[in-house]
């Protein structure tokens, strides 16, 4: 055991000996100076354990410091160590950080502090996103601090984390959902000067979407795009999936992989769209008379 571990074991004996015996009793007559002196300890105690890397026991202190103050009224300073505790939980154990995570959202939600609910909620999602790849949960909770989001009025932020559901809803094979999410974010964008340019992509991906479930549907998709935003019949998006939408009437694989290929050589497709493109041609292969 590090000094700063066995300084910070010190502190919790102290804070437990000023709380006194632990039960109603003890939580009954325990005077608000021994509380204050108490949580104090274990916060400190915490910072000793994430000096010495020990992130499991720093998670566990401050959630101690948390209680302590939920017990003392202190709400706000709770909800601050309980998202303290989730950042050292996020090294060790995920589950423990979430429980923290949703502990300090339902204090602020009470508080009326939804913007900060709907950053905790995104950072829940984020690590059901990248730690444990549960791409459903991460959805929930980026529909949540969506929500949240545009309650507030924060619509940028709301955005971002509704683009994140529309991209998760297609790889889940949920194209309904991201459809919709990608039109209205696409629809948002032309509103703004600004972000015009983005309602290009927006609408390039929903026409995927509607590629992997029926090329009709895709086709007067298109049409209602070029009404909605004209300069999106001149991009090189659009003139992609009217390509695409040709060669699968034609059940030309071929031609259909050189469209792609060709468009990846100038635009390098990610992940994302390599993946829906990709599902889109097994259907032309499984299914020729796809029409």
């Amino acid at each position: 055991m590090s000094a700063n571990e066995q300084k910070a074991q010190q502190l919790i004996a102290e804070a437990e000996k000023k709380l006194g015996p632990r039960g109603f009793f003890g939580s009954l007559f325990g005077s608000s100076n021994r509380l204050e002196d108490a949580e104090d300890c274990y916060q400190r105690a915490a910072n000793l354990f994430k000096m010495a890397k020990n992130w499991s026991s720093a998670g566990s202190a401050f959630c101690e410091a948390a209680n302590l103050h939920l017990r003392s009224g202190s709400r706000h300073e709770a909800a601050t160590n309980y998202v303290d505790a989730a950042n050292c939980y996020k090294k060790s154990d995920i589950n423990e950080a979430v429980n923290c995570l949703l502990k300090a959202i339902e204090i602020y939600t009470d508080m009326g502090k939804f913007t900060m609910a709907a950053k905790h909620h995104q950072s829940i999602a984020e690590m059901y996103e990248s730690e444990s790849a549960d791409l459903e949960r991460a959805v929930q909770h980026y529909e949540q601090a969506a929500d949240y989001f545009r309650g507030e009025e924060s619509n940028a932020s709301a955005n971002k984390c509704l683009l994140k559901v529309a991209q998760y809803a297609a790889q889940l094979e949920n194209y309904d959902k991201a459809i919709q999410i990608y039109q209205e974010v696409a629809t948002s964008a032309l509103e703004s000067s600004l972000l015009k340019y983005s309602a290009k992509e927006y609408l390039f991906r929903a026409a995927l979407c509607h590629l992997c479930v029926d090329v009709l549907n895709a086709q007067h998709a298109l049409e209602r795009y070029i009404q909605q935003y004209p300069a999106f019949q001149d991009s090189r998006e659009y003139k992609l999936v009217k390509t695409l939408i040709e060669h699968i009437e034609e059940q030309n694989v071929d031609g259909y992989t050189d469209a792609v290929k060709e468009y990846d050589s100038i635009s390098r497709l990610d992940q994302w769209y390599t993946t829906i493109l990709l599902r889109i041609k097994k259907q032309l292969n499984d299914n020729p008379d796809l029409r």
